[in-house]
């Protein structure tokens, strides 16, 4: 069957949205909806036979880098150059607005695709889950967003982020925590309430004790049965951890990039990253 590219429009998110349930990701619809707003010219689907058989979305953050994300494709037409045209296009689309850098989180399964179009490994990370009996659900005042954390952020991932921080902590400004030392932020953290589970992240900190104050807020607010965490795996602090308060290992990922990498921000200070599609 044969299949046409076209760019993603809003009526596209229930298509992805059961393309992500299929594949058991953590994404949920908001999440679709924040790649169209920042990027509605970088998102692109795979149609045939009138349906929507692929997808991919961009997003570029502060022109630095551009990430690349939700590359899916239906089961039943796998194997057909599907993925490989839909990132392609993405990749030609980010060139044309002359993003030096693009940058994605591969499985395993994926990383040969994407060294094949020139991807390099920059960082592993390591996705950690915990199952626990839920919690009783607490009344907590929630958090809000401050120009410290955004100014931390910026320097462990390498580029302001700062819209996108503030929309999904507004959609969980109960998760929007931060730790302080000597009147000093120290680290700060957000989460969002995925499909699957409530996911840590970004998760930054200057110490382990910050880290671990942080974990341990989240967890405490959480009242999920399953939460996801994407560690750094060379984080000083994050793994160990994650082992402490009962985290399993789920599966490796790998950060890669493609161009100069001018802006890879701080490993040191990042302990979790805000989720694969987003970086």
């Amino acid at each position: 069957m044969e299949f046409h590219l076209r760019r993603m429009t809003a009526g596209d998110i229930p298509a992805g949205a059961r393309f992500a349930e299929i594949a058991a990701w953590n994404q949920t619809r908001s999440d679709w909806g924040r790649f169209l707003r920042a990027s509605p010219e970088g998102c692109f689907v795979a149609e045939a036979g009138g349906e929507v058989v692929g997808t991919v979305a961009t997003i570029s953050y502060e022109g630095r880098f551009a990430w690349i994300g939700m590359v899916l494709v239906h089961p039943e037409m796998r194997g057909r150059g599907i993925g490989t045209k839909l990132l392609e296009t993405a990749i030609d689309h980010l060139a044309s607005c002359r993003i030096p850098c693009i940058k994605l989180d591969a499985t395993p399964q994926g990383k040969p695709l994407y060294t094949k179009l020139g991807f390099v490994s920059e960082c592993e990370i390591e996705r950690w889950h915990l199952r626990r009996v839920p919690a009783d659900k607490l009344a907590i005042t929630p958090g809000q967003v401050t120009e410290k954390m955004l100014e931390l952020d910026r320097e462990a991932f390498g580029a302001d982020r700062s819209e996108l921080l503030r929309a999904i902590a507004l959609e969980r400004a109960d998760f929007v925590l931060q730790s302080r030392r000597q009147g000093k932020l120290a680290g700060y953290s957000l989460g969002r309430r995925g499909a699957l589970a409530d996911h840590l992240g970004p998760w930054v900190a200057h110490d382990e004790s910050s880290a671990d104050e942080l974990l341990e807020e989240f967890l405490r607010r959480s009242d999920r049965a399953t939460v996801f965490v994407d560690a750094l795996k060379d984080s000083l602090w994050a793994i160990g951890l994650l082992r402490r308060r009962g985290f399993q290992f789920s599966r490796p990922l790998t950060r890669m990039y493609r161009g100069h990498n001018e802006f890879p921000g701080r490993v040191d200070l990042q302990c979790g990253v805000l989720g694969p599609e987003f970086g």
